[in-house]
């Protein structure tokens, strides 16, 4: 307390003087419209550009959440697309007012590990059966199809990727319908290639190509990839054709696992059949 007032009394004309101008610049900004705007407008400015500054590192350190919202709203967004639902023919009354039953749901996942640099890819995801995946499930991306599911545990997956020398999925081309089989040829990761295309087939480069709907892993529809490059080879009947994914399998951080309310009965019908052939 003693080298307070030591301390006090030492600098006492410095505080008064800083009293002193402290007040003079308060009256000057009260008493002169001028200043007293020229003032408030720098405060606002610094101020603003304090908030500014604020509101972008809140907005950069709660991105995992507005990610995770965004996840949310696109897996409902996908839930309630006609594409989701099948058509039901009866004589039973309609309830609510609809005709269509629910087909595909949506769960969303995150990707915990992803390799593109291989000859047989895979993805891990961070859901597993007590989640509801099971395998044979199909793989959605924010632009097309990723892969299928093969393992699961109970709370991961593992997912053989687009980008896998065994892989083949029913695909065909938007414009026309015709459809073929989409198999990677374990060079680079941004390309596929479209087999069984007869070569009296018009094609474009740039063509959309969707998956067919032929299987009960994907719905008919989701645009995969398009047409890069085409050619008919000597003496061949089909096409050549190498197509650009529009998923980009090196920035995959959510995608959806999607399962078909209809594929068992599906399976069960065409297992009848078989049998019945044999």
């Amino acid at each position: 307390m003693r080298n307070l007032i030591a301390f006090i009394r030492k600098y006492s004309f410095f505080f008064l003087f800083v009293g002193v101008e402290a007040l003079a610049f308060y009256l000057i900004l009260k008493n002169n419209h001028f200043q007293g705007s020229s003032f408030l407008n720098s405060t606002n400015k610094v101020a603003g550009g304090i908030y500014s500054k604020y509101s972008d590192l809140t907005e950069y350190v709660n991105l995992k959440e507005v990610n995770n919202d965004l996840s949310n709203e696109n897996k409902l967004l996908r839930e309630n697309q006609l594409g989701s639902f099948v058509k039901v023919f009866s004589e039973n009354i309609i309830v609510k007012d609809t005709i269509y039953k629910r087909k595909y749901l949506y769960t969303k996942a995150k990707v915990i590990n992803n390799s593109t640099n291989k000859q047989n890819n895979y993805l891990t995801l961070s859901i597993g059966f007590n989640n509801g995946v099971k395998n044979g499930m199909g793989v959605i991306g924010p632009s097309g199809i990723v892969g299928v599911v093969k393992d699961v545990s109970a709370n991961y997956s593992s997912v053989v990727s687009v980008l896998h020398r065994e892989s083949k999925i029913s695909v065909k081309l938007k414009k026309s319908d015709y459809f073929g089989s989409m198999q990677w040829d374990g060079e680079d990761y941004r390309l596929t290639v479209l087999k069984d295309i007869p070569n009296h087939v018009l094609l474009t480069e740039g063509d959309t190509v969707v998956t067919s709907g032929y299987s009960s892993i994907f719905p008919e529809g989701l645009p995969t990839a398009i047409i890069k490059t085409f050619e008919v080879p000597e003496g061949e009947n089909f096409y050549e054709i190498k197509m650009q994914l529009l998923n980009d399998f090196r920035q995959l951080t959510y995608v959806y696992v999607v399962k078909n309310n209809t594929s068992m009965e599906v399976k069960q019908l065409e297992s009848g059949r078989e049998n019945g052939d044999d």
